[in-house]
């Protein structure tokens, strides 16, 4: 029985460790996004730093296969004047310096093999990276669409989707009357004003015409004209 009770324990303690997990997905996976970039920007250095350590070895091996040159002529040129001792010498510097040049090539193919390690290392972890990326921002897209999924299938976001619409429609009816009656009001004080009543009626030939009209300033003129002459 006590078993049965410790399984069941351990049951439940992992079925809430997955459910904390599941609840905390996306936070969980960005920062092992970025866990996983900072290692690639690692890996990335210590790739450049062997690259410049290979290059100094390379300029090592140059000026050592340089000097083994240099010494191996004058050598020859000793040996041709009869002088054994140095040219002795010289062969031994010679030797010493041709260790140094295998031990340098062997540095050089070492570098080369970890080298090409790393980029390859480098080319497939970015690869993977960047499937990482389009799926945290797929799987954040998604998380997105369920939220406002969970939004319309409640019932009080479509209830608050209705209502707004209502008060929408409320409100440009209210304008529509707003703007109805002030046109109204426009018109019937312009129809109820004296002055352009009266105006309407002198037009219409109706009483003394409100200001002089063309035929009475030529009446006018012409009786100026008469007296004149």
């Amino acid at each position: 029985m006590f078993n049965v009770i410790l399984t069941l324990i351990r049951g439940r303690a992992y079925d809430t460790e997955q459910a904390f997990i599941d609840r905390n997905a996306m936070p969980l996976l960005a920062q092992q996004i970025r866990d996983a970039a900072g290692a690639i920007q690692s890996a990335r250095r210590a790739v450049a730093i062997a690259v410049a350590q290979n290059e100094q070895e390379n300029s090592q091996h140059a000026a050592i296969v340089g000097r083994i040159a240099d010494l191996e002529t004058r050598a020859v040129a000793a040996l041709q004047k009869g002088n054994d001792e140095l040219a002795r010498q010289a062969a031994e510097a010679i030797a010493e310096l041709e260790a140094e040049r295998d031990s340098s090539e062997k540095a050089q193919a070492q570098f080369a093999t970890t080298i090409a390690k790393l980029k390859a290392t480098v080319r497939s972890s970015e690869a993977r990276l960047q499937g990482l990326q389009r799926g945290e921002r797929l799987a954040r897209a998604t998380e997105q669409t369920q939220k406002l999924n969970a939004v319309c299938n409640d019932g009080s976001g479509l209830a608050n989707l209705d209502e707004a619409e209502e008060t929408l429609a409320r409100l440009r009816a209210y304008q529509d009357r707003c703007e109805i009656a002030t046109s109204a009001l426009k018109e019937m004080d312009a129809a109820n004003r004296p002055a352009i009543i009266i105006e309407k009626l002198a037009n219409a030939g109706f009483g003394a015409p409100l200001g002089p009209s063309a035929d009475d300033v030529l009446a006018r003129l012409r009786e100026r004209m008469n007296s004149a002459a």
